[in-house]
């Protein structure tokens, strides 16, 4: 995954729960300036990240249909 295609889905992912990055990070014990990073593309998080958190929200939203 690029580093603009990460950033992106990276805010993506987190748009998609409907919560702010604040709510977020608090969700998922991120460090806000971490997240922030990412979503610019001044940092790249391993990609295992996004894979675990898109999981994550996925199996989230089938729980609570």
């Amino acid at each position: 995954m690029s580093e603009q295609s990460f950033q992106k889905s990276m805010k993506e992912l987190r748009e998609s729960t409907g919560l702010n990055r604040k709510e977020f990070c608090e969700k998922f014990d991120i460090p806000y300036r971490t997240m922030t990073e990412w979503e610019l593309g001044h940092r790249v998080a391993p990609p295992y990240v996004y894979r675990l958190l898109s999981y994550y929200v996925e199996m989230q939203e089938k729980l609570d249909t």
